[in-house]
């Protein structure tokens, strides 16, 4: 993925709407200074486009000018890379907790399932049983904002915990060398 890509989905996720200028025009954006001159300003324009195309950005036109929103899988994908990202704030040593999350979207809700199990993978999680996650590394408070998003209460389930029975603690361990 692009860094521009990057740039402009984390412009995007900083408020509800962001005017469309802002995000093709270098010079007004704090996050891609440096790219200057109108090959730059095209690249800018086309990544935007191909934004929306995917369906990470949705365009909005308020009559005084043209915004872009981050949509539900824009969201997603920026977690994705943030998960991705050299730069990770979140540390990848085990602090002693174990993090269980429990997974259970209908069919009707299988895209947003799906990309779920997507980002559990991506955090490490490994699955124990078909609905159950669990992991050693401190992810949860991404889920948890995950889970608000998408406006998902018990369908999205997150334990914490130091304690976990030795049957379960093995076949943690054993689905860890697959």
């Amino acid at each position: 993925m692009s860094s521009q890509i990057k740039k402009i989905l984390k412009i995007l996720a900083e408020k509800p709407a962001v005017p469309v200028e802002v995000v093709t025009n270098p010079s007004l954006s704090p996050l891609i200074k440096g790219e200057k001159g109108s090959r730059e300003k095209y690249a800018l324009i086309r990544t935007v486009k191909g934004l929306v195309e995917g369906g990470y950005a949705e365009m909005l036109d308020s009559g005084r000018g043209s915004y872009l929103r981050l949509t539900k899988e824009g969201k997603t994908r920026l977690d994705t890379i943030r998960l991705e990202g050299n730069d990770m704030l979140v540390p990848q040593t085990w602090d002693g907790q174990w993090r269980i999350i429990i997974l259970d979207l209908d069919e009707e809700r299988k895209s947003e399932r799906e990309a779920l199990r997507y980002l559990l993978k991506k955090a490490n999680f490994v699955c124990v049983k078909n609905t159950v996650w669990i992991s050693h590394l401190p992810y949860e408070h991404l889920f948890e904002n995950i889970k608000k998003d998408l406006g998902l209460t018990t369908e999205l389930m997150i334990i914490v915990t130091d304690q976990l029975d030795p049957e379960t603690r093995l076949a943690f361990l054993e689905a860890l060398k697959k």
